[in-house]
């Protein structure tokens, strides 16, 4: 067993309701004996944060954008990352996203750890799975704050939607932009915006096809492969390519002045941390937007996954970086059992700005109606929303109407943010060599992700994390409430609501109020 330098990060500011802490098996999966104790893993091991108080987040998104001063990432390493002391026990640390990287034999790393490996068999992914918590050296207890990997479960789903209604006509991306007011808030310039990426990939001709039809220049994304993944794409237009090629077309149709930078990574929960640290840290290609189309229930993660993904979004947050999420795209039950009423994470996560879906209609670049995105009855998906149940209601939630938790307790509102997700309503754009209609909240992401980059080229600062400032009243006048339609659980309503947050966007008014003008 060896410990190398790898790309993840700590999570000491634990969730206030940590719930389960072993992961949950998938639904159809059965026990297929013993892990072969001679197979290779890798595990990331997590350590503390080094330095003295880690600054409060919550308060730094209260103040205006012009008065924030944000933290270099040079700057956060030296004051934060992982102590000289830590480092000395757990050599080959990645010293910025405080992590270690174990490569062993699994029987061996097992034995360490106090933890059983079992084979599960499943009729499309079988996996491995963890029996039992690790347990930790003596001497290694009070620096390290998770380990991940011992499971390889998949977790993550994309979250958009095919339009398969031939009567519908999916809207030219720079038509949706121009209907929210992006085309009056800069282009982006001077910004990158980090797309995360679990499976599939983006190819050379299809963003030709795309870019080169609406008159735009063609961008070239960074890619930035994170354990072992890179840009691979499928071929199946219903497959992940077709979220990785929404997530780059729309962006960069969008945000025509940011570069891209595409992390991929494995679909599972150790993937997905390590892409999330890999990007906020990336002192290379330095995104300050950060957008995530993919996700889980809640309840699908482990404890020490959603304290590793909340501790690196308040990294964002402190380095001027936002973290956006799709909400989902399967209604109140986020694909959960029939009744059952659940939300999506990293949309649950109170630093992260939550993103839902709406049904868009125009006439031009005008809005004729806007409603929630509800398509159960059709089974074409909804916009997902509701009260989380791991996390308690942020102050800046406090007076906007969150609804108690299904366990009665007061939970973080999701999602925040609304825009077009409805495929029937969604956005034409070009994947595996043809041209597609595509919607779900993995579309909202990204388009709040270049409203973002846009807003911070026009403010001259980036936005960073935006949560209690578009909370505030002031802030009011920068949405379009959306107040008709339901998701299967919840209704809209005025002011906030868990189907569309606080509402669609009106890029001019938003800009004014960051400014600190209303």
């Amino acid at each position: 067993m060896r410990a190398t330098g790898g790309p993840a990060t700590g999570g000491e500011r634990k969730a206030a309701r940590p719930g389960r802490t072993s992961p949950p098996d998938l639904p159809g999966s059965a026990d297929d004996g013993p892990w072969p104790a001679a197979d290779p893993i890798e595990l990331t091991v997590l350590l503390r944060r080094g330095g003295g108080a880690f600054p409060d987040v919550l308060a730094l998104g209260g103040t205006p954008i012009p008065r924030r001063a944000y933290l270099s990432r040079e700057e956060f390493t030296r004051r934060f990352g992982a102590s000289a002391d830590d480092l000395a026990q757990l050599r080959g640390a990645d010293r910025a996203r405080r992590a270690v990287t174990l490569r062993g034999a699994s029987g061996e790393l097992a034995a360490l750890l106090g933890v059983r490996l079992r084979r599960r068999a499943h009729p499309t992914t079988p996996y491995r799975a963890q029996v039992g918590e690790p347990t930790l050296p003596p001497e290694l207890r009070e620096a390290v704050v998770g380990v991940l990997g011992l499971e390889s479960r998949p977790l993550l789903r994309p979250q958009f939607r095919r339009n398969d209604d031939p009567t519908a006509v999916g809207y030219p991306v720079p038509t949706v932009g121009a209907a929210y007011g992006l085309s009056v808030v800069g282009a982006g310039s001077g910004a990158t915006i980090g797309l995360l990426e679990f499976g599939g990939g983006f190819a050379a001709p299809d963003l030709a096809s795309f870019f080169g039809g609406l008159g735009l220049p063609v961008p070239s994304p960074v890619v930035v492969g994170v354990d072992g993944a890179t840009n691979a794409p499928t071929g199946d237009p219903n497959g992940p390519d077709a979220e990785v090629e929404l997530d780059v077309e729309l962006a960069g149709a969008l945000a025509p002045g940011a570069r891209l930078a595409v992390y991929f990574a494995p679909n599972s929960e150790q993937g997905f941390v390590d892409a999330l640290t890999t990007a906020v840290h990336d002192a290379t290609n330095r995104p300050s937007v950060i957008s995530i189309s993919w996700g889980g229930p809640e309840a699908s993660w482990t404890a020490a996954g959603r304290q590793a993904l909340e501790s690196a979004a308040q990294d964002a947050a402190v380095q001027g970086v936002t973290v956006l999420a799709a909400a989902g795209d399967q209604g109140a039950s986020d694909g959960e059992a029939a009744g059952t009423l659940a939300v999506d994470f990293p949309a649950s996560s109170p630093y992260v700005l939550g993103c839902g879906g709406t049904r868009l209609t125009l006439s031009g670049t005008s809005i004729v109606a806007e409603v929630v995105w509800n398509d159960l009855a059709g089974g074409e998906g909804a916009t997902g929303g509701g009260v989380s149940q791991e996390f308690p209601l942020p102050s800046y939630q406090s007076g906007v109407g969150v609804p108690a938790a299904p366990n009665g307790s007061a939970g973080r509102g999701v999602p925040d943010v609304a825009a077009d997700a409805d495929p029937r309503t969604g956005y034409a754009v070009f994947v595996d060599g043809s041209a597609a209609e595509i919607g779900g909240t993995s579309a909202a992401a990204p388009l709040w992700a270049a409203l973002l980059a846009r807003l911070g080229n026009a403010l001259g600062s980036p936005v960073g994390y935006a949560n209690p400032l578009l909370y505030a009243p002031s802030a009011r006048p920068g949405f379009r409430p959306i107040t008709s339609g339901s998701n299967g659980g919840y209704s809209a309503g005025p002011g906030w609501n868990p189907c569309a947050g606080l509402g669609s966007p009106i890029a001019a008014e938003l800009l004014a109020a960051l400014r600190g003008e209303r």
